[in-house]
């Protein structure tokens, strides 16, 4: 019986395991004390008034940024003394404020680049386009709606289009944990509706976590919500119940 309730309590243990999370810059905390936990095949958005330490949290996941104390987690292997470039090849991509690619290449040669083969210059002059990469890469191109702008050179996309593929070469990565920031600021209403449904798609088989101020969006998209003030969790649970919380209207969505 107890070899049962164990291997259910395996199944169920959360991808993403940050405890005790620390980090001091010159005295102040911008992270203090936190604990976050990311289920398989999840969209975890976390919502907070500027300055609450969304981003900082990305950065310490990603490495960018090293913790002062506590541990983060991923399927078991500890991030917090790992470098960026290791952190990347366990499985966890990021995408930042603002979109970086190529603008130079066109749609397809950007999406080639991001192949795990061709990830530097050198990989990708001497790898050779096969038939796996190809189909990847059509593959990827319709889940974020640019098949049809495949051969057009990246700078001319729409700042929609730009966030949609930089998402589509995090992908080509397939990473198990997939953090997205801000993807939807400067979108049109109709590129935020395809961008939350591109999210509901690519949670099957992966983790999202997404920092986020539109609520809106946040509705369509999350599983689950937590708001972060000051370096803290002030609320964690459903979008109904934390927009209900009278601490949470009263730091963050009375504003």
């Amino acid at each position: 019986m107890n070899n049962t309730h164990a291997i259910g309590v395996e199944m169920s243990k959360p991808v993403l395991v940050i405890e005790d999370l620390t980090v001091s810059f010159d005295g102040f905390k911008a992270v203090s004390d936190l604990n976050f936990y990311l289920d398989a095949n999840e969209v975890h958005v976390v919502i907070g008034p500027n300055g609450a330490g969304k981003t900082t949290v990305l950065d310490l996941i990603c490495g960018k940024t090293k913790a002062t104390s506590g541990k983060i987690q991923f399927k078991n292997i500890e991030l917090t003394k790992l470098k960026e470039y290791q952190i990347v090849r366990v499985g966890v991509g990021r995408k930042f404020q603002n979109p970086s690619i190529y603008e130079n290449l066109t749609v397809y040669e950007n999406l080639e680049m991001s192949f795990p083969r061709g990830r530097d210059v050198l990989g990708a002059l001497f790898f050779k386009r096969s038939e796996d990469v190809d189909l990847r890469i059509r593959e990827i191109a319709e889940n974020i709606f640019l098949t049809d702008f495949l051969d057009m050179q990246s700078e001319l996309l729409s700042h929609g289009q730009k966030q949609w593929l930089e998402i589509g070469m995090l992908l080509m990565q397939d990473p198990e944990l997939l953090m997205l920031d801000e993807p939807v600021a400067g979108m049109s209403v109709s590129e935020r509706e395809k961008t939350a449904a591109l999210l509901r798609k690519i949670c099957q088989g992966r983790s999202v976590l997404v920092i986020e101020h539109d609520m809106e969006f946040v509705k369509l998209i999350a599983d689950k919500v937590t708001v972060l003030h000051q370096g803290k969790i002030l609320a964690a649970g459903q979008m109904d119940d934390v927009q209900n919380d009278p601490k949470v209207i009263e730091v963050y969505l009375g504003h």
